[in-house]
């Protein structure tokens, strides 16, 4: 999103501004922190990168 600020532009100005276009851009997507702790491991996340990068080569 762009904002176009003009020359003399007032303090004032630039916060309605600013709080229109936060208005407009409400969060769309997806709420990851509801997924966090659900994946249990029974090897070390590191390790499992790596077993996986190695499988490139």
């Amino acid at each position: 999103m762009v904002l176009v600020l003009k020359k003399g532009a007032t303090k004032k100005s630039i916060r309605l501004l600013l709080k229109n276009m936060a208005e407009k851009s409400k969060h769309k997507g997806v709420d990851v922190r509801r997924f966090v702790g659900k994946i249990t491991l029974k090897k070390d996340a590191l390790k499992i990168q790596r077993e996986l990068r190695d499988e490139w080569e």
